[in-house]
């Protein structure tokens, strides 16, 4: 335990516990960004709306 070295391996796992809690926190707002639908997305569907409307009509 004399080796310089041992003296790296706490923080190794401090760096790897944080990591994984940054990725488990930000993989809420991954999760709920992905959901979201952009404002061209939602044009779009709502054109398409519109078209089937009108087609109905007709």
């Amino acid at each position: 335990m004399n080796h310089p070295l041992w003296m790296l391996v706490p923080w190794a796992i401090f760096a790897l516990a944080a990591g994984v809690k940054f990725w488990r926190l930000t993989a809420l707002f991954r999760k709920h960004l992905g959901n979201t639908t952009t404002s061209t997305e939602r044009f779009r569907q709502s054109l398409e709306r519109i078209w089937q409307k009108d087609q109905q009509k007709t």
